[in-house]
């Protein structure tokens, strides 16, 4: 039997909004989201193939979730994206930004392009997300903003420096908000996860499986499935007097 005191994550009938949400951790994130009886809205940029699966498989359990395609480089998308939602539900509840990408390169050979995409997407879009969704939660005097950021933010890697960069900038905004909001009732937190076995970090995988794995205390790379629980953690009852943390998903690697 289940303890009485968690049976209820207090999420059924949350209003959810998840940037990245297509594929990999976010597709896992908006799923688990959706199970546990919140109505979920995705944002994806450019897999529509991707969106409609997450749909599809929504759909057969019965879950509330829609789709969006937005690019959250885009202010004004963000704006109007999560404006949308707030008023079709008459709320917003949980902010979840996962939207990312890499783009790997080694420094002295990294283009503009390069670093501008990572920074832009990374960075930039999760602080259009931020800045559009903070009224409504304001107003509400309620609210959790959960920030994806990565164990390169504190373990460097090479050819990394425009990705950790970017991570390393999401869990300093997501610190300063938590200042900034906690008179809001609001919190603020980041996850960062380690390696995970996505779509995003086949390439690295496949050039030096065995030397990553080995790095990892519990020597063995982290699935979608072991990230998404500690994003529902913390935007659950259970997280409500946590704020300005970044919880490590990594099986130890940032310690290796």
């Amino acid at each position: 039997m289940i303890p009485a005191m968690f049976q209820d994550s207090g999420l059924r009938g949350k209003i959810v909004l998840v940037t990245g949400g297509s594929r990999g951790i976010g597709r896992e994130i908006v799923l688990r989201f959706a199970e546990e009886g919140a109505a979920v809205l995705f944002i994806s940029r450019a897999d529509e193939a991707a969106a409609r699966a997450v749909l599809e498989k929504a759909a057969g359990e019965g879950w509330d979730v829609g789709a969006e395609r937005a690019d959250i480089r885009d202010r004004e998308a963000c704006e109007r994206t999560v404006r949308s939602w707030a008023e079709k539900r008459g709320r917003l509840d949980v902010l979840v930004n996962n939207g990312g990408v890499t783009r790997d390169n080694l420094v002295a050979f990294m283009t503009d392009e390069e670093l501008r995409d990572v920074v832009d997407t990374n960075l930039v879009g999760t602080f259009n997300m931020v800045r559009a969704a903070v009224p409504f939660l304001v107003s509400q005097r309620s609210g959790k903003i959960i920030n994806i950021s990565s164990v390169s933010a504190s373990k460097g890697g090479k050819g990394q420096a425009n990705y950790a960069a970017s991570k390393g900038a999401i869990e300093a905004l997501t610190r300063s908000l938590a200042v900034e909001l906690a008179p809001k009732k609001i919190t603020v937190n980041a996850v960062a996860p380690g390696i995970i076995e996505t779509d995003m970090s086949r390439d690295v995988l496949a050039a030096a499986a065995e030397e990553v794995r080995s790095r990892i205390l519990l020597k063995r790379f982290g699935s979608p499935a072991d990230v998404a629980p500690a994003v529902l953690f913390l935007a659950s009852r259970f997280g409500d007097y946590i704020t300005g943390e970044v919880l490590h998903v990594d099986g130890g690697f940032k310690m290796a």
